[in-house]
């Protein structure tokens, strides 16, 4: 029996450290992110703040599967990274995610420092799909009938790129939490 292909792991942590440290957080940044890279699987990194002067920084970061992101946290360069923060960067919240399924999810919160947390189970891949096509077909329909008539000179690409760009922020922000929202019994079952 084949086994099942590994997925990639995302993970979100929310980070608070003095806005009067700004200098010294986005260095503790670029080097944690600058550590991350050396490891096999590592597939990127992104931080952010809400408003300048806030507190809260936000971190994602991906490895190519559970094993990757594991080697990861579990090294003593990134335990010395962290200790490197203690002080001015305290750690709120973790979330971890594979695939789309942050989509179905409710957000979760849990300590850092809790050990081997699991990575919650996704609904079924098939029913990750339905739910897609759920939402993705009326809008698509109702792109049809008002937006594609107005765009009928323009060649396909532009056609595709004007109408993807329209409604791929109209799905993940508007439709599928809805949707999901919606169906959350049935995902779970």
């Amino acid at each position: 029996m084949e086994s099942p292909p590994q997925l990639a792991v995302t993970v979100a942590i929310t980070r608070r450290a003095d806005p009067g440290r700004t200098a010294e957080m986005a260095a503790w940044v670029r080097a944690g992110t600058s550590l991350a890279e050396t490891f096999p699987g590592f597939l990127g990194t992104g931080w952010v703040r809400p408003e300048v002067g806030s507190a809260e920084w936000h971190m994602l970061y991906r490895f190519a599967d559970a094993e990757a992101l594991r080697n990861w946290e579990e090294s003593s360069q990134r335990q010395w990274w962290l200790s490197s923060a203690e002080g001015f960067v305290e750690h709120t919240r973790v979330e971890r995610r594979t695939g789309i399924e942050g989509w179905f999810d409710p957000p979760r919160e849990h300590e850092v420092d809790e050990p081997g947390a699991p990575v919650p189970a996704a609904p079924p891949r098939w029913k990750q799909a339905v739910t897609i096509w759920l939402g993705f077909f009326p809008v698509s329909l109702l792109s049809a009938f008002l937006l594609m008539p107005h765009l009928t000179s323009l060649n396909t690409v532009l056609r595709t790129m004007i109408s993807t760009l329209i409604l791929t922020p109209i799905m993940t922000y508007l439709v599928l939490p809805r949707v999901t929202r919606l169906l959350q019994p049935w995902l779970r079952r």
